[in-house]
């Protein structure tokens, strides 16, 4: 089995149909590479959200996973979300807790945030968004900011 060819996709994100697929495939690309189920479930548990928000903010978009390796052999996930919607407007605001621009609990891209090992987020408004996080095996959380 190629791992890597196992871990690479591009799916759409057009439907709520389309975020089971996200789900389910992250979850399959995180045990081949040998995440243990608390950070298959952390990735899960952002991609989720991720793709959500590519759906209802961004008006749909899609989702490339791709295998990932350190210059040390570390082997990682990548998640790229990408969309051509309105783009956000204040990055640092919808980044804190508690902000939201639905009816949501704003635990959105800050919830995703804490979940992972790398993000980071290109958007301006007009021009859509895209998000990438990786997470590494075996790799420590990163701290919690303001602990």
């Amino acid at each position: 089995m190629d791992t890597a060819a196992d871990v690479e996709a591009r799916l759409p994100i057009r439907s709520d149909m389309d975020l089971v697929w996200v789900r389910q495939h992250v979850r399959q690309a995180a045990a081949l590479l040998g995440f243990g189920l608390v950070d298959q479930t952390k990735l899960v548990t952002a991609a989720s959200e991720l793709a959500r928000n590519t759906l209802v903010h961004g008006g749909g978009g899609r989702m490339e996973a791709s295998h990932v390796t350190t210059t040390g052999g570390i082997d990682g996930l990548r998640l790229t979300f990408s969309d051509s919607g309105p783009g956000i407007p204040d990055l640092d605001r919808a980044l804190s807790d508690g902000y939201t621009s639905g009816g949501g609990l704003g635990m959105g891209l800050g919830g995703a945030r804490r979940l992972v090992h790398d993000f980071a987020v290109d958007s301006a408004p007009g021009s859509g968004t895209t998000v990438r996080v990786t997470t590494w095996v075996s790799r420590p959380p990163r701290p919690r900011e303001g602990v």
